[in-house]
């Protein structure tokens, strides 16, 4: 049976609407933190839930400041930087990231309104408006108190957990004394209800096939590629592995298994590396890869962006159109599963998350081996 979310109490704090809550989420900004220091005294409830996100140009217009502001005044080869700036221009300028997560924000705001708990909903972006900084500053303006944060990634590691940790801790400092503590939401790749979406998205992209086909296509998970240096500090590959293993046990359990090929009946592989070529990075490349089933005799294929929760530049383009155009080469049949982005059991997973947070004895969904994720990373962790 699938996972289903506990009915909680509804409140916290007073209720608001869908518009009232909107004015603050879809035009205002927010952030997240490190773990604060207990000292003793009793804390306050949370009243406010943060979208943490990393942000993506709405027009061509934007590109250049965009990609110059991920830089961060990194030494980026003039080419690479025009190489992107391509990328986004074949659709417009337009990440589909922010829509996404308006998307997310509004069907956030709708399962808080129905269900509780009542809280505040607010959006920052690292690296695109709304501004990390700029909600942070707006959440103090507000007078909230406390405040939790959803970061859109659901694995670990410098880029997708702590450098949001540290980008939400310099927000905080640069608000001052009124900015409100903010506590990142546990990682949630082993949730039940993460799980259950992920596995929606790709029945849908497998019943695409052909019925004589499904059989025999090869399901590809995908993720972002980082630095092999930053992966050995991180727990991502084995969050990955254990999260394409469980996704391919509920396919299976829905009669949607995939053929064995070398032992397994699923593959993991890395896209959208953005490093000095003589650095190592995580492989295989999706490319490659698939150079490597054609190969072998595989002609049907199901791309699954697993480390990815919503749709962005990233998919768009390194899958729907390089990986796209290289299966055809090859004669590869590809379809790609949609990202998470706001199914509703990633909604329910995000309320979840909130109340368990909110009580402690609640217990916490997980599964496989691995068990539920600490609410604080340790210290180590990620560097």
């Amino acid at each position: 049976m699938p996972w289903r979310p506990a009915e909680e109490p509804r409140s916290i704090n007073s209720r608001m609407t869908n518009d009232e809550r909107r004015s603050k989420s879809e035009v205002r900004n927010p952030n997240l933190d490190f773990a604060h220091a207990d000292s003793g005294a009793p804390l306050p409830p949370y009243d406010a839930i943060v979208l943490v996100s990393f942000g993506g140009p709405e027009g061509t217009d934007d590109v250049r400041p965009f990609l110059e502001r991920v830089a961060g005044g990194r030494n980026i080869p003039a080419e690479r930087l025009q190489q992107v700036m391509r990328h986004y221009q074949l659709f417009g300028g337009v990440s589909p990231l922010n829509a996404e997560n308006r998307a997310l924000l509004a069907a956030l705001i709708g399962e808080l309104n129905a269900n509780g708990p009542a809280m505040t909903v607010y959006w920052g972006n690292l690296h695109w408006h709304p501004l990390l900084e700029d909600t942070v500053r707006q959440m103090a303006d507000d007078g909230v108190g406390r405040a939790l944060a959803f970061v859109t990634s659901a694995f670990g590691s410098y880029s997708s957990c702590r450098q949001y940790r540290e980008r939400i801790e310099l927000a905080r400092r640069e608000v001052g004394p009124a900015a409100p503590p903010i506590d990142k939401l546990r990682l949630f790749y082993n949730h039940p209800g993460f799980v259950e979406a992920m596995a929606d998205r790709v029945e849908a992209a497998i019943v695409e096939l052909r019925a004589e086909h499904r059989s025999t296509a090869r399901l590809v998970f995908t993720a972002h590629s980082i630095p092999v240096s930053m992966a050995e500090r991180a727990p991502y590959v084995v969050q990955l592995r254990e999260a394409c293993r469980l996704v391919s046990d509920r396919l299976s359990q829905r009669g949607l298994g995939t053929p064995l090929l070398n032992g397994q009946s699923w593959d993991l592989v890395f896209q959208s590396r953005s490093g000095r070529p003589s650095d190592a990075w995580l492989e295989p490349d999706v490319r490659d890869h698939l150079r490597g089933l054609r190969d072998t005799g595989v002609t049907h294929v199901v791309l699954a962006p697993i480390g990815f929760l919503a749709e962005s530049m990233e998919l768009v383009y390194d899958l729907d159109v390089e990986a796209a155009s290289l299966c055809d080469e090859l004669g590869i049949n590809m379809v790609r599963a949609l990202a998470v982005g706001s199914h509703p059991w990633l909604v329910a997973t995000i309320r979840d998350l909130i109340l368990e947070r909110l009580d402690p004895t609640r217990p916490r969904a997980a599964l496989g081996s691995l068990g539920p994720w600490p609410d604080q990373c340790r210290p180590e962790c990620c560097r």
